[in-house]
């Protein structure tokens, strides 16, 4: 039997086949991971209730309760015109399955998350890719933009903050997007998974959401709120969109579980959303700056645009050896994981999370640094 072609996830083939056991894993996307106890103690809460839960068949598009406060972040949306996922990850498969028919193209910005490009060419439609400019601090390329679009493209993807540079699309860019969908009658699918890990001042990156007709928001528990482990997003939208994703919902998951649900419920009633936030904030501030301090050891061979938000970095470096290479040797080496920008389409870069803990982070620093060594010194 002859298997249809098929295109792997590029990024999460890289994680899920290298990152169980690593000493110094730089390779995750979001804050450094909470736990149960940690959630508990912070949202003051009584055990007792959570231990209530039936680990029953849930509320398939998700329980009420979650959904209209979800609601709520998005002024005019209605609790039915949100659906609780299996993560973003599932939210965005959602969109592609939903939204895509034969002949649409879809418009991607390079540097990003290849979730629904990676969907699309799986489906069998095109994939546009437009530039960020890292030389203008990552901005689209806007005439690439308006070249690309046509009465065939269905959506433009659009991940911000961005996903691995943590630029924040500027109010010019993200005009020329909105133009750009409504010339052509295209949806927006903004995923503003990193909203709200802003390193500098407490304003939130805004949403898509309300500046424009065709938009639909991906959001989830892993990265604002360090709960990865709940595996649990949403999808919000115009309510017959969110029914249709509903209905193929059902092939791929059922639900999300009962007691994720129930956990994100208590993450995100205040006080407790707020103290997540600030907490993932104080660790994006304080891992960039030790980044910084750390790459200064060698002038001249690693250079980073800072991150407006999230906990990433996409760190330029000048050294004789490819991304992929530079990644495998310090794993083999050193115990590290990054991700090689070769993963991202972009060459000569590697994604480094740094919101850790800070004493962890610099260990492992001083090993990159000691590689870095080894590698000018043609060892």
């Amino acid at each position: 039997m002859t298997l249809a072609s098929f295109a792997p996830f590029q990024v999460e083939q890289f994680l899920s086949e290298l990152e169980h056991g690593v000493v110094y894993n730089f390779s995750e996307s979001g804050v450094h991971p909470m736990s149960l106890q940690g959630l508990v103690d912070l949202a003051d809460l009584d055990m007792s209730q959570l231990m209530q839960t039936m680990l029953d068949y849930p509320q398939v598009n998700g329980k009420q309760s979650l959904r209209d406060t979800i609601a709520g972040f998005y002024p005019g949306a209605s609790s039915d015109g949100v659906m609780i996922t299996v993560g973003a990850t599932e939210a965005n498969t959602l969109v592609a399955n939903t939204l895509l028919q034969h002949g649409d193209n879809v418009i991607c910005f390079r540097p990003t998350y290849e979730q629904i490009s990676g969907n699309a060419r799986n489906r069998g439609n095109e994939v546009r890719w437009v530039d960020l400019v890292e030389a203008d601090s990552w901005a689209i390329d806007q005439d690439g933009l308006n070249n690309a679009v046509d009465d065939k493209t269905r959506i433009i993807h659009v991940v911000n903050p961005n996903n691995p540079t943590g630029q924040v699309i500027s109010d010019q860019d993200r005009a020329a997007i909105i133009d750009a969908a409504n010339r052509v009658g295209a949806w927006i699918v903004a995923d503003e998974v990193y909203a709200g890990t802003e390193r500098q001042g407490d304003a939130e990156t805004p949403s898509f959401w309300g500046s424009y007709d065709k938009v639909l928001i991906v959001n989830s528990m892993s990265k604002a709120y360090g709960l990865p482990g709940l595996r649990l997003g949403w999808l919000v939208g115009p309510e017959d969109v969110i029914t249709q994703s509903w209905r193929r919902h059902e092939y791929a998951s059922i639900a999300a579980s009962m007691l994720s649900m129930e956990l994100a419920d208590i993450a995100l009633a205040e006080p407790t959303r707020s103290k997540l936030k600030s907490r993932a904030r104080q660790l994006i501030r304080t891992g960039f700056d030790v980044l910084t301090d750390e790459l200064a050891w060698h002038p001249g061979v690693y250079d980073v645009v800072p991150p407006k938000a999230s906990a990433m970095s996409f760190v330029r470096f000048d050294l004789p050896i490819s991304s992929e290479n530079l990644a495998m040797r310090l794993l083999k080496e050193k115990d590290i994981l990054v991700i090689p920008g070769s993963r991202f389409g972009v060459e000569n870069h590697f994604r480094f999370s740094s919101a850790l803990p800070e004493d962890h982070l610099r260990e492992g620093l001083s090993l990159l640094n000691d590689l870095t060594g080894n590698i000018l010194a043609g060892r």
